[in-house]
């Protein structure tokens, strides 16, 4: 049994999501366990350098968690034949132009979404990609909730008959920063940089609604900015100018109807920060992040509209969750070690690379389109 060294640049992991799912419970978590056991018995460890722009912040999260490299200097990292591997979870806007930089230096690229924030962009990176020949992958960690893995068994068993229709909600309220700190980074809420609910979340429903319901077809989509105001991390107001909410309804190939609201000025009355609502001829669903309740076709009660008494159906009471059958690890790092796999070649492709992306940004962009102009907007089939 031999061990793989994979070097592997991560840019801008100082941040939450960087920090958190993709150092602390992903590449530093399999380099806990060892590396990534591949078929043949070998194990594949990732050897990471954490690249960003305060030394400070990246030495600290690297003694924290075993690392041993750190640099300042991107270009430096992206010429040395050491690292294989360029993975970015920076801000939205400056990621086409990192990723571009990591492929003409002949890295494989691993990026958080959205990979760009234009479907321009994004169509460019996946050519790119194509005509270097390297191996590349977006995250879409939402697949691998344990909520979504128990709603996907549900389909798979046929248990909803046909699909009529998916309703989702996500989101939360982010505390506007005077009575308490915001749990969210000022560039969310700015649109010069990068910020904005509908091009962070549309690429989630778009692979979300693909993968499980049927490719999104057309969107139609109201945004809004409920807060014009918040306070940024030093103290002091700015004009948050970026849609703090998207309410989107989605044609999906087959039929099904789909609508997602996602709102960072909501507060939560609900099972979890996410819910979808399934509903089929034979039977419906409520999936979060991870628990899934079912009601089949038989066990539906028979209410009756009278709202002069009191409710005598307890609706929640009809609901069966469906019990953990398996183990479901962090969806983040099970992504993370198919890619480690598919680049050791245990696989011929990456099923969520950047024309993957590519799409989420297209829908996210035919979003903000729609909002503008008030109306429908197909979506084309993309192609490189």
């Amino acid at each position: 049994m031999a061990e793989r060294r994979v070097g592997l640049i991560m840019n801008g992991v100082t941040g939450r999501m960087g920090t958190n799912q993709h150092l602390v419970r992903s590449v530093a978590a399999i380099r806990a366990d060892g590396g990534v056991r591949l078929r043949n018995g070998d194990r594949l460890v990732p050897d990471p350098v954490l690249v960003g722009r305060n030394r400070g912040k990246l030495e600290a999260l690297a003694r924290a968690h075993g690392v041993e490299r750190v640099s300042t200097d991107l270009d430096a990292c992206l010429a040395d034949p050491r690292d294989e591997l360029f993975f970015d979870a920076a801000t939205t806007q400056l990621r086409a132009g990192l990723i571009r930089r990591a492929i003409e230096a002949g890295k494989h690229v691993y990026t958080e979404k959205p990979s760009a924030a234009s479907l321009e962009d994004a169509l460019d990176l996946a050519r790119l990609a194509k005509r270097a020949g390297i191996k590349h992958g977006v995250v879409q960690d939402k697949l691998f909730l344990p909520g979504l893995r128990k709603l996907k068994m549900a389909i798979d068993s046929g248990f909803f008959g046909r699909i009529c229709s998916v309703k989702g909600e996500f989101g939360y309220w982010v505390f506007e920063g005077d009575l308490q700190p915001a749990q969210r980074p000022s560039w969310n809420y700015k649109l010069a940089e990068g910020g904005g609910i509908a091009l962070d979340m549309l690429c989630h429903w778009r692979y979300v609604l693909d993968n499980l319901f049927g490719e999104v077809e057309a969107v139609s989509c109201l945004g809004a900015t409920h807060i014009p105001e918040r306070i940024g991390e030093d103290g002091k107001p700015y004009r948050a100018d970026a849609d703090d909410a998207a309410y989107a309804t989605f044609q999906l190939r087959g039929g099904v109807i789909a609508h997602i609201n996602s709102s960072w000025a909501t507060r939560v009355r609900r099972d979890d920060l996410v819910t979808f609502q399934v509903d089929g001829t034979h039977g419906s669903a409520v999936a979060g992040l991870q628990k899934c309740w079912t009601q089949s076709r038989v066990n539906t009660p028979k209410p009756v509209w009278n709202p002069d008494v009191p409710q005598p159906i307890d609706f929640h009471a009809g609901w069966q969750e469906i019990p953990d059958t398996d183990t479901y690890p962090n969806g983040f790092r099970v992504q993370w070690e198919m890619f480690f796999r598919y680049l050791a070649g245990e696989a011929e492709s990456f099923p969520w690379d950047l024309l993957a992306g590519a799409k989420g940004v297209q829908l996210a962009e035919a979003g903000l389109r729609s909002w503008r102009e008030r109306r429908w907007i197909d979506l084309p089939k993309l192609e490189v």
